[in-house]
């Protein structure tokens, strides 16, 4: 049966290089739930910037509920899955969007936490080139998402875990560990 797998983790972890790393090396259908917001962003004729990304998110979901970027996403998850395909969601946030996936994929659907030490997330936030962060920037959102986006229980509840503070190469080993217990498992 095809698997469903979040990755979660603060901003700056590195959820994108490993759901990257999972669709190259192991063919999964990737889903990005940040992609759902910036499309509402651009529907809304907002310019594309954390605070506007913030302002969607808070809104969808006040209007929509906690669940609400899962719930947009489910036709895309289910097509997937009904297809026979993998699928690996990059950026998770909230308790009620792990229980409706749960719900939607059951006993098949599992997590994957990325973590690093604050000062890493700092240097990796503050050097991309699109939609950089400064390090108070990132306090804040950090805060903001441990308090009112119930972004804690996913991230402590997951199935596996890895640590991304060293080379590309050593996350890599470590996801490729992750794989061996889940396709063995």
């Amino acid at each position: 049966m095809p698997i469903l797998l979040a990755v979660v983790g603060l901003a700056g972890t590195g959820k994108s290089e490993v759901t990257g790393y999972i669709k190259e090396r192991y063919g999964y259908q990737a889903i990005y739930f940040g992609g759902y917001v910036l499309e509402e962003i651009k529907t809304r004729n907002l310019e594309v910037n954390s605070q506007n990304e913030r302002l969607v998110r808070e809104d969808l979901r006040r209007q929509h509920g906690m669940d609400v970027i899962a719930r947009l996403s489910a036709e895309d998850i289910r097509r997937g899955l009904d297809g026979g395909h993998n699928i690996v969601i990059d950026g998770l946030y909230s308790y009620s969007e792990y229980r409706f996936l749960k719900e939607l994929a059951p006993g098949r659907f599992y997590t994957l936490a990325v973590h690093a030490y604050k000062e890493m997330r700092y240097e990796r936030l503050g050097r991309r080139s699109y939609r950089p962060l400064t390090p108070a920037e990132i306090d804040d959102r950090d805060m903001f998402e441990l308090a009112n986006l119930e972004k804690c229980p996913p991230i402590v509840l997951a199935d596996y875990h890895v640590v991304n503070e060293g080379s590309i190469g050593d996350l890599r080993r470590r996801i490729d560990a992750v794989f061996d217990l889940l396709e063995g498992g």
